[in-house]
């Protein structure tokens, strides 16, 4: 009995933790989707480098939504005992826990799939917007320089984009130099191919794959969480009258 109510009060508790972080969330997505200027001004240079390739607002909203739906769903199942609550909990971390392994999987085995997919969305996009859409040039030069990185592929990305057709010249970082650190500017077709500045893509492959260890340890215990909270529940469930 007094280890049943000691899962019950932790079950109370941590869900109580998510339902606080899916409010966060949504009240942050609400933020950058109303504005998303005053958002990037203030968290640019530590913004996530993968920005450019999802909707972060939209992203974050969903996201927040569904720890807020968790979160209510495991404290009101283990505060009122509720046997349809804690199997609604049950399932949707079922549901999520799948589906991550069928992403992990995914990335895994069809990078180059994901990278043509991924070519055919963002690359039109930068040519179309990249120096015309302000948001859009911001995000795109934020992670350039925390990556230093140039385009999606490459400098070739830019051509036929409204920045190059208004400055003739590519953006500077697709002239960044690894030897002193520094960009060199007019930033010329010539000296963007010779520069060889590998795309913000290849560069974020890169970076996880030389943090695999880190990655692969949070993923673990992300997945070793979700798989703990199953338990609970259906231990919780279980032991209801």
């Amino acid at each position: 009995m007094q280890c049943y109510s000691f899962i019950k009060t932790m079950m109370i508790f941590f869900n109580f933790l998510i339902f606080l972080c899916g409010v966060t969330l949504l009240a942050v997505g609400i933020w950058v989707s109303v504005d998303g200027p005053s958002f990037l001004k203030i968290f640019g240079p530590l913004s996530s480098s993968a920005m450019q390739f999802v909707n972060v607002g939209y992203f974050l909203i969903a996201a927040g939504a569904v720890l807020f739906a968790l979160g209510f769903l495991g404290c009101y199942g283990a505060h009122t005992e509720n046997k349809c609550a804690l199997m609604m909990f049950f399932f949707i971390l079922l549901i999520i826990f799948i589906a991550e392994v069928a992403a992990a999987v995914v990335a895994l085995v069809y990078t180059t799939m994901a990278e043509h997919l991924l070519t055919l969305l963002v690359v039109p996009a930068i040519k179309k917007d990249y120096g015309s859409q302000k948001d859009f040039t911001q995000v795109w030069n934020t992670t350039m320089e925390a990556l230093q990185c140039c385009g999606f592929n490459n400098y070739t990305d830019f051509e036929d984009s409204p920045y190059l057709k208004e400055n003739h010249v590519f953006p500077p970082y697709c002239c960044f130099d690894n030897v002193n650190g520094t960009t060199t500017e007019p930033c010329t077709e010539e000296k963007a191919e010779n520069k060889t500045v590998q795309g913000c893509f290849h560069q974020l492959l890169y970076d996880i794959r030389t943090n695999a260890v880190a990655v692969g340890g949070v993923a673990a215990g992300i997945g070793g969480l979700e798989l703990a909270a199953m338990i609970v529940s259906i231990y919780l469930y279980c032991n209801l009258k």
